[in-house]
């Protein structure tokens, strides 16, 4: 399963895709291949650009065929694409991609070194917990705008919090400063035994929802609590209410 998300590394902005999946492989594979091509893969109206993602595709396929190696995830930065594979071995590997890049004309570079802790993966490509958050809350997002929502209606937004213990929770609420945050209600489930629901009034775009859940990230890491998620009604029910 692919996911997508932005990550700021000093000055400049890393558009990364992971599979989230990949991990499972890492015992078998433990040389990280790596490929670089001159492609901004993130501007849709560069010229080639559906070519390109085709090209990327028959790489992955060219490479995983027969369990030679396994796609982990891309970096796309400063107008380079960054692939990267963990193999059994290292052999065939630049060989294999010369052939396909080669006849497109594209200018790139690859390099293999041997990783069998995956570090490469869990510095530069896993997402932390809160960039999760960020991949879990552009979905709801995404489901928001299928069904014509204004994301620019200010509604009324739960947030999901839970804890280890209740006395975490306990001092948490009582420590709670954060403007616009009202309790709401204590929740459970099988997952989490001590939670609790906040409520706020505020947009629901992507730029809004980040700066909101960094915001309350923080005060849930000062005890030790785990951010679960938010949700909302439509702008249209909204204003029917």
């Amino acid at each position: 399963m692919r996911e997508i998300f932005v990550r700021q590394e000093g000055s400049e902005k890393v558009f990364i895709e992971i599979d989230l999946n990949a991990y499972a492989f890492s015992k078998k594979f433990s040389w990280l291949f790596s490929l670089f091509v001159k492609f901004d893969s993130i501007d849709e109206s560069q010229e080639g650009y559906e070519e390109f993602l085709e090209t990327k595709e028959s790489l992955i396929i060219t490479l995983e065929h027969n369990e030679k190696a396994k796609y982990v995830g891309s970096r796309v930065v400063d107008g380079w694409s960054e692939f990267y594979f963990y193999a059994q071995d290292s052999k065939g590997l630049n060989s294999i991609v010369s052939k396909i890049l080669q006849e497109s004309n594209y200018v790139f570079e690859s390099n293999v070194v041997r990783d069998s802790k995956w570090d490469f993966h869990h510095k530069n490509l896993a997402p932390t917990e809160l960039e999760e958050c960020h991949i879990q809350s552009e979905k709801i997002i995404f489901m928001l705008e299928e069904e014509g929502d204004d994301l620019e209606c200010i509604r009324p937004v739960e947030h999901y919090i839970s804890f280890t213990t209740p006395t975490q929770k306990e001092r948490f609420l009582q420590n709670l400063l954060l403007e616009g945050f009202h309790f709401k209600d204590d929740i459970s489930s099988d997952d989490f035994e001590h939670g609790v629901a906040l409520t706020k009034e505020h947009k629901v775009t992507s730029m809004e929802l980040k700066k909101v859940i960094d915001e309350l990230f923080l005060e849930v890491k000062k005890e030790q609590g785990f951010y679960e998620g938010w949700s909302t009604v439509l702008a249209n029910e909204v204003e029917k209410s």
